[in-house]
């Protein structure tokens, strides 16, 4: 997925240094239209002003569940990434991807794709005509310095369903409950869907190296972290993002008297700043201004436009083969240095 905002705020994501209070943070949501006539709105809990890292993650939209025939779907034309991993989880529908090296594959419910853009990718996502109902959510982690020149790729992986005290969890990253997901990262990191009965009390060990996140998608959730300082507790509405810092050694989630479902994100305090920028995550002001021209650079050389369609230059973030719309334009550059923002 894409940032469609026509004027994206430069924001510097500060990694954690794992002495952060043991207190549980509570981020709200923020409505974001994606755009178009029909704009299919998200959540959006990361980045935000309280806080813009859980571990190396650093986006997170929620979206749906929306009606297609109202919606539109999701129509995202080919556009570019650097420095990140996108991470794609469906609850309901289905997503057609298509990038710049040469992956065709298809979101599902319960299977994860992760695509590392690395030095540069560019990748297509739109709803397939079958999709009624779309509904789910978008991630993006943050590459460490060392790897996010890395040559760009795609995993796709459908975790095996552990059922546990009134709880079925999928780990599609890292590991949890003793199940690994065999999706490789640039970083130690954990991802897993977690659904659980009304009334359900599940128990979770976890790395208390890890600072963690709970994404609450439906229901309402007693979040409890439990660690040598002593247990912090916090109730979780739907839509909202709840942070717990590093020094955790068990997380419990209490469900209410309904159906309740969440994501649990977590990882070791990331320990560098990015500055994330439309859709690109760099270190200085010049490596994004370079990444956008090198992306209007492409699309512009590739020739005029067909119907819908635009011929797109070879270069950085390569061409998405078998996708006739039109490429995505960078938005215009403020008028000021990209400056860093926490």
């Amino acid at each position: 997925m894409t940032n469609l905002d026509p004027h994206p705020t430069p924001v510097e994501c500060v990694g954690g240094t794992g002495e952060e209070g043991v207190e549980i943070q509570i981020i709200a949501p923020r409505d974001v239209p994606l755009g178009g006539p029909r704009a299919m709105n998200v959540r959006r809990t990361l980045p935000a002003r309280a806080r813009s890292l859980i571990g190396a993650w650093c986006f997170l939209d929620h979206y749906g569940p929306d009606d297609v025939v109202v919606s539109g779907g999701m129509e995202v034309p080919p556009h570019p990434h650097t420095g990140l991993a996108t991470v794609s989880w469906l609850f309901t529908g289905e997503i057609e991807h298509r990038d710049s090296v040469g992956t065709v594959a298809m979101v599902r419910p319960g299977e994860v794709n992760l695509m590392t853009s690395g030095r540069g990718i560019s990748h297509s996502e739109n709803s397939t005509a079958d999709t009624t109902v779309l509904h789910g959510a978008q991630l993006w982690v943050a590459l460490p310095d060392e790897f996010r020149d890395a040559e760009p790729a795609f995993q796709n992986h459908r975790p095996t369903p552990i059922e546990q005290d009134g709880a079925t969890v999928r780990v599609f990253l890292g590991s949890l409950l003793g199940a690994t997901s065999p999706v490789r990262t640039h970083s130690e990191i954990l991802g897993a869907e977690i659904l659980l009965e009304p009334g359900a009390r599940l128990e979770i060990p976890v790395d208390d190296r890890f600072e963690h996140g709970v994404l609450v998608d439906t229901g309402v959730v007693e979040m409890t972290g439990v660690g040598a300082a002593g247990p912090a507790s916090a109730t979780v509405a739907k839509d909202s993002l709840a942070y717990a810092p590093p020094g955790a050694e068990t997380l419990v989630l209490q469900a209410d008297d309904a159906w309740t479902r969440v994501l649990l994100l977590g990882g070791p305090p990331f320990g560098e700043s990015i500055i994330m920028w439309w859709n690109f995550v760099g270190r200085t002001h010049e490596e994004v201004v370079a990444y956008r021209e090198e992306w209007q650079d492409q699309i512009t050389r590739g020739g005029a436009v067909v119907d819908d369609s635009q011929e797109v230059a070879d270069g950085r973030f390569g061409v998405v083969e078998g996708n006739h719309q039109r490429p995505i334009p960078a938005p215009a550059l403020p008028n000021a240095r990209l400056r860093s923002r926490s």
